[in-house]
């Protein structure tokens, strides 16, 4: 109608079709789909040491920019009832096997947590990891893929970590990144009040409450 009275053209309606299935005008347009996310789950508080550990990787660059190996990483462990840093290892390569190298020496001398908590990484996916935490009876929780805040408590250490170490340090090597990361591990648990547990430093906080026991 409208290009008869409008326009002036003596088409009539089956012709109009005819062209308007020609130049495919007839497709559906699809409409978009609507993207379901998941309820996001509460992160526990715990009330002691080793309920849950929380664990992360974070990387940064060598000061030589070499082209092979230009970065490395670092596994980060976390109380997360004191904040405590459990621990900080620096190499090229972190497999599965070395995070499991990594807790089982932490474990040793902090004892065995009820819990880790992680991300989806290729790391801690890994079969060798969730058969060795099944082993030690270590309940392994995986956050929602997509939601980093679900690791709130070692995704703000990340930040700590690298305002105030990472970002401050030219490494010259592993050997180096990893002095100068222990050096700050230290001075994280010992010297730096922490905000979240009453603005006393983490080994400060265990401290006073073995006192009360």
């Amino acid at each position: 109608m409208f290009l008869h009275n409008s326009k002036g053209f003596q088409w009539n309606h089956k012709r109009v079709y005819r062209i308007y299935r020609d130049l495919e005008l007839n497709l559906r347009i699809k409409p978009r789909k609507r993207i379901k996310r998941d309820k996001l789950e509460a992160l526990s508080e715990p009330s002691a040491i080793n309920q849950a550990w929380s664990m992360d990787f974070m990387s940064d660059s060598l000061k030589d920019g070499r082209s092979v190996r230009t970065y490395v990483r670092t596994f980060n462990v976390i109380d997360d009832f004191n904040r405590e840093c459990l621990t900080i290892d620096v190499d090229f390569s972190l497999p599965t096997q070395r995070v499991i190298r990594s807790l089982v020496r932490i474990i040793e001398w902090r004892g065995k947590p009820s819990a880790l908590r992680c991300d989806n990484g290729p790391e801690y996916i890994s079969q060798d990891l969730i058969e060795w935490a099944n082993q030690d009876q270590i309940t392994l929780l995986y956050i929602q893929p997509g939601k980093p805040t679900q690791n709130t408590y070692v995704e703000r250490f990340n930040r700590t970590a690298r305002n105030e170490s990472l970002e401050l340090n030219i490494f010259e090597d592993i050997e180096h990144a990893q002095l100068l990361a222990t050096q700050w591990q230290w001075t994280y648990n010992n010297e730096r009040p922490h905000s979240s547990i009453g603005g006393v430093p983490p080994r400060q906080l265990l401290l006073l409450i073995n006192s009360l026991f």
